[in-house]
């Protein structure tokens, strides 16, 4: 179906449509050689589960699309992860020594619950 069509069915316009297309909220169109897009069910689909999470978590088609990304490009979530850690949202994981060291407290048969780590 056209463009039109498909943002009467998802309550929204061909302009919004476009806008989630240009952010990536869409599934990648199959038809390259025309030059109008034609929605399917699958494309509603995924711009309705959009919509849904927009409202739900209350962010912006560019705030959802910047997850996304996070999550599909790993040096970008290792940045947020950093960020979160020196903000205090996320827990810094255990180093290393502090593993070795619950493990070795294990094997020695004692309860190895590390103090936290001082910021």
């Amino acid at each position: 179906m056209r463009i039109t069509e498909a943002a009467r069915q998802l309550g929204t316009t061909p302009r919004m449509l476009r806008y989630r297309e240009a952010l990536g909220l869409l599934p990648r169109s199959r038809s390259e050689h025309t030059a109008q897009r034609q929605y399917d069910d699958r494309d509603l689909a995924a711009v309705q589960l959009a919509l849904d999470l927009e409202r739900r978590y209350d962010v912006t088609p560019a705030a959802l699309a910047f997850a996304l990304r996070a999550l599909a490009e790993p040096s970008v979530a290792a940045d947020i992860r950093n960020l979160g850690y020196r903000t205090g949202r996320l827990t810094a994981p255990p180093t290393q020594a502090e593993i070795d060291r619950e493990r070795a407290l294990r094997w020695l048969g004692r309860s190895g619950v590390l103090p936290p780590r001082p910021r």
